[in-house]
């Protein structure tokens, strides 16, 4: 269960009773969605597209996040979801960033074909807002205590006692056995706030972006960029993060799929000058 923001207790509304309250991670994402439309639609606006247009991108993308999103996390999971197909299936968790990046660029892809739009300018227009979107929703994993990191003794580390799970040694133990923690005490431990550091990362490489959005000499440029830099951040920080490094039992199953959008990125920025320009017209 979220961690409880606002808790209005008990509501009765013409006789049907229920419970309302505002749960710290989907206030957030809440948050993301919101920020994100604001910010698209007065962009739209000003390139002179339709008002519910940007409406429409956020929907889609919403929903095809989601679905992608889960079907990342069952795939991650598979010892779980053929013990519990049911409670993984249908449970709250797992909306895991980069499924839903892929989940939404498809759903959106297919929007944008079926109203004969330029994939490859509306991925320039939207690339900030992904890694906007992302960076406040790692503010909500921070607010629940979860995908924090590995233990560490720097001055700055949190501990998360009400976490999702609590960062406990015992929990370590149980949960994430691959992690060496020997070198601390029993107990509460203090571990990488990475849910701060992703957010202060992509807060710089939204800014970043957003400046360089008025400056694009070849369509496409910037959503490859974001692809490299998006790329670099989730690769590195997940050396400190709690993942399984299953593959050459060094890089997490996101290290991977980082690892894919780097070098897509690279392709693409790396062209020859000449194609990029053809491509462009």
């Amino acid at each position: 269960m979220y961690p409880t923001l606002i808790d209005f207790g008990m509501i009765d509304l013409l006789g049907f009773k229920f419970r309302l309250a505002i749960h710290s991670f989907g206030f957030m994402l809440v948050i993301a969605f919101y920020t994100t439309y604001f910010i698209l639609d007065k962009d739209l606006k000003k390139l002179k597209y339709e008002d519910t247009l940007a409406s429409d991108l956020v929907f889609w993308a919403a929903l095809g996040g989601v679905f992608g999103s889960k079907v990342y996390h069952l795939l991650e999971n598979m010892d779980q979801l053929i013990i519990d197909p049911i409670g993984m299936i249908f449970s709250g968790s797992g909306l895991v960033f980069l499924g839903g990046l892929i989940g939404g660029t498809i759903s959106v892809s297919i929007i944008l074909h079926k109203n004969n739009l330029p994939w490859l300018v509306f991925a320039d227009i939207v690339a900030p807002l992904l890694i906007l979107g992302y960076g406040i929703g790692r503010i909500g994993c921070f607010l629940v205590g979860d995908d924090y990191g590995i233990p560490t003794s720097l001055p700055w580390g949190l501990s998360f006692p009400n976490g999702l799970p609590p960062s406990t040694s015992q929990v370590f133990e149980l949960y994430f056995p691959w992690i060496d923690i020997s070198n601390f005490e029993p107990g509460l431990l203090k571990v990488h706030p990475t849910q701060i550091y992703e957010f202060i990362i992509c807060l710089i490489i939204f800014f970043y972006l957003y400046n360089r959005r008025i400056n694009i000499k070849v369509k496409g440029t910037l959503f490859f960029t974001y692809l490299i830099l998006a790329g670099f951040e989730r690769f590195f920080i997940e050396f400190i993060r709690t993942n399984e490094k299953y593959f050459l039992s060094t890089f997490s199953g996101a290290q991977i799929i980082s690892f894919f959008m780097i070098s897509i990125g690279l392709s693409f920025i790396l062209r020859p000058i000449k194609i990029m320009k053809e491509n462009s017209e």
